[in-house]
């Protein structure tokens, strides 16, 4: 738990900071100097730039891995930036710790942050699960390009974003990324509610503690359990 605990250390909320050591260093969780991670980078962070090469791997890891909470797991193991490379899907946390991580090997500062959200579109199963339409933790990606952090969100791929009706989200580098308040159709889609700020690395125990307070049915019937297929639920939901 002391490891953990070390994890939890914030950076300052002020976009205007410049980078740390730490936002280039491998930390516990964004094991930037795993091979695969290093290798990933190496392949998908192409460019000439920083940007052009942290879009190049934005959009690697947007759409390279699909976005799947079902298969949520909060062990150390399971929220290393590498285990989303080992099973090939993941959800906002992994996905954006792989981000940050992959940009890091790739010589580009990172940092992930995280917020709640009320989520207005997800699947029957979950809502059973969570009995609430806010999501705790929601993580993201601050890169530092070009003198600024900017903020990029590489949860939702586009297949997903396609059956659900949402707008894709972009990142050219410059703007920042998060998710459009509005799906395709105007209907709401996402808020912002509370923001928890910036970290050199995921604050694993705070995220444990945020679920455990905020989804009581959570250890006793989390939604990973009984082999649920996620693709299948939106693809039966989304007609």
């Amino acid at each position: 738990m002391r490891r953990l605990a070390r994890l939890d250390r914030p950076c300052t909320q002020d976009m205007s900071d410049l980078p740390t050591p730490a936002t280039l260093a491998p930390g516990a969780l964004l094991d930037s100097d795993h091979p695969a991670v290093v290798d990933f980078a190496r392949r998908h962070g192409s460019g000439l730039s920083s940007r052009e090469r942290a879009v190049a791997l934005y959009y690697a890891v947007r759409d390279g891995f699909r976005y799947d909470p079902y298969r949520i797991d909060l062990s150390v193991a399971g929220m290393r930036a590498s285990g989303v490379l080992d099973i090939g899907v993941g959800w906002c946390v992994t996905k954006a710790g792989l981000l940050a991580a992959a940009a890091r090997a790739a010589g580009i500062p990172a940092r992930v942050g995280y917020a709640d959200v009320r989520n207005h579109l997800s699947t029957e199963r979950l809502r059973r699960t969570m009995q609430t339409d806010i999501f705790v933790w929601h993580g993201y990606v601050e890169l530092w390009l070009d003198g600024a952090w900017r903020k990029c969100t590489p949860a939702f791929n586009i297949e997903l974003c396609d059956r659900f009706g949402l707008l894709p989200l972009d990142f050219d580098g410059v703007a920042d990324s998060l998710y459009h308040p509005f799906d395709k159709t105007g209907q709401r889609h996402m808020e912002y509610v509370a923001h928890h700020g910036s970290f050199d690395d995921v604050p694993l125990q705070r995220i444990i503690e945020g679920f455990r307070s905020t989804y009581p049915n959570w250890v006793e019937a989390p939604a990973t359990g009984g082999g649920a297929d996620f693709d299948a639920d939106v693809a039966r939901e989304a007609r």
